[in-house]
């Protein structure tokens, strides 16, 4: 009788950890790229997961927009924070809307229906192409959209990396879009090196993305896009159907994201991260204990 005693007390307790492994085993896989954006996406997303959940998470990084959507798609991962006008140009290979409702409308309907992969709320900002100067330019030239920049752009030095040179979405198609002007001249530039060039006056002008950190640094003005020629690039979280389906609680934690962060809002993120070095994962949860999301 003690001997069976034992044994059930053994396995009541072997089937309570049991238990208790399968009710926690779930973690939650994030992906993101491998630049500092979506560094800070990905702990923006693990924050508020852990916060507003019972669920730990695993964050990791991946290279190109192929291998973390591929590892989405395989299961691999979880979710991934992805952009409206790279999954409508570059995975959808679609072209032809610049509506940011539409596009995103468009992107979310097509995953689910080719891939079964769901997009929650956008997060606010867009991460599209900019023209940006430096402020005397802008002061000299009245310059505050890219019409302005038409008008005068004969006198202007663009400088730019190579693929926004070439590509229809970039310069070609920003010319025929707004009149068909011409600069100056055109410098191919290293991503690195736009900075410098437009700080020393070695061009005027240069292309660069909305949410970039550098243009905090270099206090440059980011000409509007009047015309609405480039697309939009709204980041929003992109999830397997496993979660959307299964773990309702963590697809209520990321809608909390909505319209969380402006064009300015990740530019400074960016900056403390890409310019003063500090870590994503402290950044993100600073940033989320200011906008109230978490304690």
């Amino acid at each position: 009788m003690k001997k069976l005693l034992i044994f059930s007390m053994i396995m009541i307790l072997a089937l309570g950890a049991l238990t208790g492994c399968e009710e926690g085993e779930k973690v939650i896989k994030i992906g993101h790229k491998n630049y500092t954006e979506q560094r800070i996406l990905g702990q923006l997303f693990s924050k508020i997961i852990e916060a507003k959940t019972d669920y730990e998470t695993d964050v990791t990084e991946f290279g190109s927009t192929s291998i973390v959507f591929g590892a989405l798609k395989e299961g691999e991962i979880d979710m991934y924070p992805e952009y409206t006008g790279t999954a409508y140009a570059a995975q959808l290979d679609e072209s032809g809307l610049n509506d940011p409702q539409e596009v995103y409308d468009y992107v979310k309907k097509a995953f689910e229906e080719e891939y079964n992969l769901y997009w929650l709320n956008e997060m606010g900002f867009n991460n599209t192409y900019t023209l940006s100067v430096r402020p005397e330019v802008a002061e000299k030239y009245n310059l505050e959209t890219i019409s302005d920049l038409a008008e005068v752009s004969d006198e202007l030095v663009l400088g730019a990396v190579m693929e926004f040179i070439e590509r229809e979405d970039g310069l070609p198609g920003v010319k025929e879009h707004y009149g068909g002007f011409e600069f100056e001249d055109v410098t191919a530039l290293d991503p690195g090196l736009r900075y410098n060039a437009v700080e020393e006056g070695d061009v005027d002008v240069i292309d660069a993305f909305s949410t970039d950190g550098k243009i905090i640094v270099y206090n440059l003005k980011v000409l509007e896009d009047d015309k609405e020629f480039f697309p939009p690039y709204f980041g929003a979280p992109v999830v397997t159907e496993n979660i959307y389906n299964e773990y309702p609680e963590v697809v209520e934690a990321l809608n909390e994201l909505k319209q969380v962060a402006t064009d300015e809002d990740m530019q400074e993120l960016n900056y403390k991260v890409g310019e003063e070095k500090r870590n994503p994962e402290d950044v993100a949860e600073e940033f989320l204990r200011e906008k109230g999301l978490i304690e």
